[in-house]
């Protein structure tokens, strides 16, 4: 897209990746998503072509298999200002991974793509501060919130004071965790490779979350809130597990993840069993 043509325009235009996770398991955080993206005046558009990122496939070492289930996704984003991400771990695989995957591409105009895609992609609450510069968003919530910061986000994507900064906006006591940026042990196909040692990893981390008694727990990663969530449900937790994309967009209609058996009461006035949380818009 030529500058004329960004310039033409008052709002950026962005392109929302769903994520495989979001898209089957919490539709809820892609909807939160795009209500912070509107909320901060984005043009916000949701490719239907969209495809995986290709990103299972590459860790497991299958680069045929990767670009074949990625290429669909380079057409996908053309006339974006810009791809944003509720998934650190995708926005990782955009950012960087992507390039490597097509460095060797038979087509040029694919390595091409993969270039423009990777300069502009971001994750999501990074995008929000660090490119429009956010100071508010729409969701209000009182009550002790604990942050994991998931390995892809804070290593690759350098996400870390941003969802902090976001969650104080919105009214929340952020409460730090002892080992904040230690893995949960889940990994993508690790936990399944490994499940003794995953296992273990995320006894410690539902260790290091109840030690700080948070009314929630957030991430911005679905693997590890999937993976967090259900250790914390097994030790019979009342801590309630979110995306952050939900609580500051204050959407908190849905379940706790992992409690929709658990508890059929949609979150609204008080997370799963007791605790001072309230929640709701400006």
């Amino acid at each position: 897209m030529s500058s004329s043509a960004r310039s033409s325009r008052q709002s950026p235009k962005v392109g929302l990746f769903v994520t495989c996770l979001i898209d089957a398991m919490r539709p809820s955080a892609g909807m939160a998503a795009l209500t912070l993206l509107e909320a901060a005046g984005c043009e916000v558009v949701v490719p239907e072509s969209q495809s995986c990122c290709g990103q299972p496939a590459w860790n497991s070492g299958d680069k045929k298999a990767a670009r074949a289930v990625a290429i669909p996704f380079l057409e996908s984003f053309d006339d974006c200002d810009y791809v944003v991400v509720p998934s650190g771990s995708c926005a990782g695989m955009l950012a960087h991974q992507l390039v490597e995957l097509f460095e060797d591409a038979p087509n040029p105009h694919h390595r091409q793509q993969a270039l423009a895609i990777a300069a502009k992609s971001h994750e999501l609450t990074s995008f929000l501060v660090d490119v429009l510069g956010v100071k508010s968003v729409p969701g209000q919530i009182q009550g002790r919130v604990a942050y994991h910061d998931s390995c892809s986000s804070l290593r690759e994507m350098q996400v870390k004071d941003q969802p902090r900064q976001l969650l104080k906006a919105a009214g929340a006591e952020v409460v730090d965790l002892d080992q904040a940026d230690t893995c949960c042990g889940f990994g993508g196909t690790f936990s399944v490779k490994y499940g003794d040692i995953s296992g273990a990893m995320v006894d410690s981390k539902a260790e290091d979350v109840e030690a700080q008694q948070p009314d929630l727990l957030v991430a911005g990663d679905m693997g590890c809130l999937m993976n967090i969530a259900g250790r914390l449900s097994r030790r019979q937790s009342n801590i309630a597990v979110r995306h952050v994309a939900e609580v500051l967009a204050g959407e908190m209609s849905a379940p706790p993840i992992g409690a929709g058996s658990i508890s059929s009461s949609p979150i609204g006035s008080s997370p799963i069993g007791s605790g001072p949380i309230t929640s709701g818009k400006e």
